[in-house]
């Protein structure tokens, strides 16, 4: 036969043909097992155990790094390490490989500690290899937890230690990428847990193809504070219900803590069954509100301590309608609420950091350098990608604002303040309502014994009800919205009466215990993440009935002991106080009688005749 000469041109490029073709073998990750020393079936369970993890790796992540590394079994590393990583070599405890020969089945404990310190030191090699450098990017120290600092350059310490899988990952960021990589790879429930760092993985890396498809069922769990004092439950937000997030900011007035206002995020949630869209804005006892506060667990709040960082920085969860109460009614303070200009996904993220600050968070609030606007700064940056991009680094709610704005990060809202009010984009002071309400008091009884707010407030409790007896409907409710002022003015006379005797010792040594007890308790309600629960992360459906039971009834014991307090706390009082007290109450109980009277409801201007009486 005669042989088929090929052109020289081809000749000389078959080599390079076979080359291209088997460049892809010679380029993608390959892990071998030097047999020196192991006997057959150690050298099997080697190569067995390579193929398992090597099988749960991506394809993609494989073919890209092209690194030829050596596992080799090591029986001088120290008690408490599993594996290192040096060079070319992967070194695991030889006590693993002793667990393997022992184990029933792959399913066995043994095999998942084996993969866990085989991925994490194969992640240490990828990471520093010429592809890696994972662990140093903005994004990921941003979903990690290293977070940005406002005053000084670089981050600060990871605070993200409650509901760890490994308290090793806070050791450093290439620490925290390795140990994720393990739970990536070997834990389904790990999308549900710490959902930002699995979407930050999977860009990266692609899929884990051994794990069954995930569903995070229940929505994302937050403690949030209930009506009263000491009460909590359990909410579980879709955040599909979650039509926009605003910035919420309270007004500043002269206290040194409050001058420059407060930064929040109200969500606005849709009721059941509504369709996402602007009439949910109205469904207001559905609306949420993020508030990041200082912790305080003693009786006196301490501008010197506040400036130190010794108060924990919790983010509350609370109620639309006792944000606007605190605010509006006690505190005397305008709130604005002001749509951010995000898309759906960007506030599922948000939400989704939320959720991992409110159970794994664990830093100090600063009164300057980590306050309410730093907080909620390093929330919308660590939850959206699009805003860390958007340098709004700030430590003032004011400050925030502006640079919200000048970013065209905010939705537009009604420029009229009374539209705006309309529409629930403000909630104004209740103290220009309150003059203008007197002023229908004056209007209808000429001869009150007060011109101004103040004066009616500082009349003895029987003397007001001496004129509520002459009263119409539309006077009565006036005078019951003014009433319920005169009362939370007295209770928080109280609990100060209550404060400076507790300071002082005297003879409130059951008390002082008492009130410790309340605040330790409070704490664990505001910090779930320290409670002794299962699972690491956002609690997964699985976990979260255990940790309702336990709300339940901690908030339960809770809610008692601090009606207990009170009523404590009224004691102190001296006699005439506790006189005044009572019979604002029954004034209280007087007006709402002569309420239902008149027809079940009254209205006075611009507000229903009602409301609640907590604080």
């Amino acid at each position: 036969m005669t042989a088929v000469r090929r052109p020289p041109r081809v000749r000389l490029l078959a080599p390079l043909f076979g080359l291209i073709a088997a460049w892809p073998a010679h380029a993608a990750l390959q892990l071998d097992v030097p047999e020196q020393g192991l006997t057959t079936a150690e050298a099997q369970l080697s190569q067995q155990l390579i193929s398992d993890v090597l099988d749960r790796f991506p394809a993609e992540l494989r073919q890209r790094v092209p690194l030829q590394l050596q596992l080799r079994w090591r029986q001088d590393l120290p008690e408490h390490v599993r594996g290192r990583a040096r060079g070319q070599t992967l070194g695991l405890d030889r006590r693993l490989l002793s667990a393997l020969a022992s184990a029933d089945s792959s399913r066995d404990a043994a095999w998942h500690d084996a993969r866990a310190a085989l991925i994490h030191e194969l992640a240490h090699a990828l990471d520093r290899s010429g592809a890696g450098g994972w662990s140093g990017q903005s994004r990921f120290l941003d979903v990690a937890g290293w977070q940005q600092r406002p005053l000084l350059p670089g981050r600060g310490r990871n605070a993200f230690s409650l509901r760890s899988p490994d308290r090793y990952e806070l050791h450093s960021p290439v620490e925290f990428f390795a140990v994720n990589f393990e739970h990536y790879l070997l834990d389904a429930d790990f999308l549900c847990r710490r959902p930002a760092l699995h979407a930050w993985y999977q860009s990266q890396f692609g899929a884990a193809p051994a794990l069954p498809a995930s569903r995070c069922d229940g929505g994302l769990p937050f403690l949030q504070a209930g009506e009263r004092d000491g009460m909590a439950e359990l909410l579980e937000l879709d955040p599909a219900r979650v039509y926009q997030v605003d910035y919420l900011l309270a007004e500043g007035n002269d206290k040194l803590m409050s001058r420059w206002g407060h930064s929040m995020l109200r969500l606005v949630i849709c009721a059941p069954g509504r369709t996402p869209g602007p009439a949910c804005r109205m469904d207001l006892q559905h609306h949420r509100v993020l508030s990041f506060r200082a912790f305080v667990g003693d009786v006196q709040i301490s501008s010197w301590r506040g400036l130190t960082g010794s108060y924990p920085s919790r983010l509350f969860v609370l109620p639309l309608n006792r944000v606007v109460e605190e605010y509006t009614k006690v505190e005397l303070r305008g709130l604005s609420s002001t749509p951010l200009a995000l898309q759906p996904r960007e506030i599922e993220q948000l939400l989704q950091q939320a959720a991992r600050l409110h159970w794994s968070y664990d830093g100090r609030y600063f009164f300057v350098s980590n306050n309410c606007a730093v907080e909620t700064w390093k929330l919308l940056n660590d939850g959206v990608p699009r805003l860390a991009q958007a340098q709004l680094s700030s430590i003032t709610p004011t400050g925030l604002l502006r640079r919200l704005r000048r970013q065209s990060l905010l939705a537009q809202v009604p420029e009229q303040r009374q539209q705006a009010i309309s529409a629930g984009y403000y909630f104004e002071s209740a103290a220009g309502h309150y003059a203008q309400v007197f002023e229908v008091m004056r209007h209808a009884l000429p001869s009150l014994p007060a011109t101004s707010v103040e004066q009616w407030l500082a009349l003895p409790p029987d003397s007001r009800r001496a004129w509520m007896q002459q009263a119409d409907t539309q006077v009565l409710a006036a005078m019951l919205l003014l009433e319920q002022a005169a009362w939370r003015r007295q209770e928080l006379e109280a609990r100060e009466v209550l404060k400076r005797r507790l300071l002082s010792g005297a003879g409130m040594a059951a008390e002082l215990a008492q009130f410790k007890a309340l605040m330790e308790q409070a704490g664990l309600l505001l910090a779930p993440g320290s409670w002794a629960a299962d699972g690491y992360g956002i609690p997964v459906a699985g976990e979260r009935e255990a940790l309702r039971r336990q709300v339940v009834d901690d908030s339960d014991m809770a809610s008692g002991q601090w009606q207990a307090l009170r009523a404590r706390a009224l004691d102190l009082l001296g006699a005439d106080q506790r006189k005044r007290v009572a019979a604002t109450e029954a004034n209280l109980d007087h007006l709402r009688q002569q309420l239902r009277l008149h027809h079940g409801t009254a209205l006075v201007p611009g507000r229903a005749a009602g409301g609640s009486s907590h604080l």
